[in-house]
């Protein structure tokens, strides 16, 4: 039977164990490059014992920050970086994942500690957004993005592929697009974000093309043998939210026949006044519901943070990978703790055998 701590394996890669470090933005690149921080941080969450340490959210282009601390592999120049950070998770034991998107309507903005607010007009590193059509985030708010043309279209959807490939260069072997979180390509699913009367709006199938055509140039650069997979959000919480869950599962079983692995099941987001019942483990059931309806592996994270609870999810089959973030900034050997409350006899064995050795013989 599967359990959290054993191994994982999807096509060609094998996780130690079922436990992700999920993307978390750290918003201390310059100009997209990585730095002794992103070095260091990465290093530590692979040391810490985690199967698949995942790469925070990385623009496939400069209008695709979030902030202009944001990560990004847009140019040749910033894969060296990346090489780094992918080697380190590698030799410290995990799988070295990263994730791949673009922030549309949400781009442009001050780093959250800073209050995550549109840079001024005045600001000469400010820039307009771009996004399906010309509508804000914030009701109200004068930060409109401009609605894209088919060829700025065409152009992102070839910014993913790119950036999938010098993904693939840097050495990491497992993907995940941004399909979540009222960024991009979640915008262009969305009925309030999405008013096109192109090929690209109206109705599902036309509002779902982006993120397809998109999955589709992405795999003609990436590997066969190498996961791909997304973060899509399924529900958006409200009085409708039903009915999104089932538009997306209609989404989610379009994304698996062009060719998607597997699912990192998340939020919507496209409203920032969105009711989100924030609970412990709100969102397994949803990744459940998933995984049974379009047969793909499913994982999640939102407040997952019990290893007993973690792992009676993967033994019932909810989900096949537990997505952690705040668990693990906290303390990133929780694989380790985890071991322990599950009882596992061999529990150091999650660890590096410098960090493994010592423990074992503490008593000595």
């Amino acid at each position: 039977m599967a359990s959290l701590l054993a191994p994982y394996t999807l096509k060609g890669v094998t996780l130690r164990n079922r436990i992700v470090s999920s993307p978390m933005c750290q918003y201390q690149a310059r100009n997209g490059l990585l730095n002794e921080w992103h070095q260091t941080h990465y290093e530590v969450l692979a040391k810490g014992g985690a199967g698949l340490v995942m790469v925070e959210l990385t623009a496939v282009s400069p209008r695709g920050r979030i902030t202009l601390g944001d990560t990004g592999l847009w140019c040749e120049s910033q894969v060296q970086g990346f090489a780094e950070v992918a080697y380190g998770i590698k030799v410290a034991g995990s799988v070295p994942g990263i994730q791949i998107g673009h922030a549309g309507r949400k781009a442009g903005c001050s780093a959250p500690w800073l209050g995550g607010a549109p840079l001024p007009d005045s600001d000469p590193n400010a820039w307009q957004p771009i996004a399906p059509s010309a509508i804000s985030f914030m009701a109200g708010s004068p930060h409109l993005p401009s609605a894209m043309t088919l060829e700025e279209i065409e152009r992102t959807q070839q910014d993913f592929a790119h950036t999938a490939a010098r993904a693939l260069e840097a050495g990491f072997e497992w993907l995940e697009l941004h399909f979540a979180h009222g960024f991009l390509c979640q915008t262009f699913l969305s009925r309030q974000a999405n008013i096109r009367t192109d090929r690209y709006g109206g109705s599902l199938e036309n509002r779902a093309r982006f993120l397809i055509d998109t999955v589709l140039a992405v795999k003609r650069v990436w590997p066969e043998h190498l996961p791909l997979t997304v973060r899509f959000g399924v529900v958006e919480f409200g009085q409708e939210a039903e009915a999104s869950f089932s538009e997306s599962i209609q989404v989610l079983g379009w994304l698996k026949e062009a060719g998607v692995d597997f699912i990192d099941v998340s939020l919507v987001l496209s409203d920032v006044n969105e009711p989100v019942p924030w609970a412990a483990n709100f969102m397994v059931p949803y990744a459940e519901r998933v995984r049974t309806s379009i047969g793909l592996p499913v994982g999640a994270s939102w407040l997952i943070t019990d290893a007993l609870q973690a792992d009676a999810f993967v033994r019932a089959e909810h989900l096949d990978l537990v997505f952690f973030a705040r668990t693990l900034l906290s303390n990133p050997h929780w694989p380790f703790q985890a071991a322990l409350d599950l009882g596992i006899v061999d529990a150091c064995s999650v660890l590096p055998i410098p960090y493994s050795y010592w423990l074992e013989n503490w008593t000595h």
